[in-house]
């Protein structure tokens, strides 16, 4: 796969699924756009990505809940690349929370998780419509089954509407060769985890569980991304895909 002239952003790339999707496109000469609210994050990542084949990423501090931000990176995009060939909706945010705990939690997630991306790709459309380009939106299998160990309600609820708008947007586009796909990860070592303060313990309690005995690095599921970001999947629209070491079969 070669991604050379190739304009790939990517949001929530400052670390974990993202920084590795943003590592994995630019070791394929694409030119990425590194998309997160960690300005000393997203620095660390731009030199990885430039190390790889001497590209240096543009490197945009945003908010994806905040509109003037999500505006901000189609304009410097195309500003600096001229054109958009991939967007990867990876951003997301977790709150621990259920149906007792307010609206607030809904509000937060849903800003982030839905409306932010809603609001990215319409922006971006046009520009992929140009170039015949794809999205990948990152979701989890949360949007497809309830899991007991956690409350999250309105991350789960953000996830199965992420799911169903990547069907119709890829149904909406296809007639102007612009494919949509999603991919629904598991369990994976990344961050992500820390933030909602899950312990190493745990983690390594999910690897026993699982049908294939662990859980998922960033770097397969940055694998997946790329691969229908490619020709390889030129066939394959309005698919959400599972990564989940046998997850879903449990």
């Amino acid at each position: 796969m070669d991604f050379n002239n190739k304009v790939v952003i990517v949001t929530g790339a400052s670390s974990g699924i993202g920084a590795a999707t943003a590592e994995a496109f630019a070791k394929l000469s694409a030119s990425v756009v590194l998309v997160g609210r960690n300005a000393e994050k997203l620095r660390a990542v731009a030199q990885k990505c430039e190390n790889a084949k001497g590209k240096k990423p543009l490197v945009i501090k945003a908010d994806m809940s905040v509109d003037f931000d999500v505006k901000k990176v189609v304009f410097e995009t195309v500003d600096k690349f001229s054109k958009i060939d991939v967007l990867v909706n990876n951003a997301g945010f977790t709150a621990n929370g259920g149906i007792r705990d307010g609206i607030e939690i809904y509000d937060k997630v849903m800003s982030t998780n839905v409306r932010g991306v809603y609001l990215l790709t319409s922006l971006a459309v046009p520009h992929l419509v140009k170039t015949r380009g794809n999205i990948v939106n990152v979701s989890s299998i949360v949007a497809k089954k309830t899991v007991k160990s956690f409350n999250w309600l309105a991350y789960s609820m953000s996830k199965a509407a992420l799911d169903h708008f990547t069907r119709c947007v890829a149904l909406e586009l296809a007639s102007e060769g612009v494919r949509v796909n999603a991919v629904n990860p598991g369990a994976v070592r990344t961050p992500f985890y820390e933030v909602i303060s899950v312990p190493e313990t745990m983690l390594k309690k999910f690897d026993a569980v699982m049908p294939l005995g662990k859980i998922a690095e960033s770097e397969e599921i940055a694998d997946m991304i790329v691969y229908l970001a490619s020709d390889k999947a030129r066939s394959i629209t309005g698919v959400t895909n599972v990564i989940d070491n046998g997850n879903m079969l449990i």
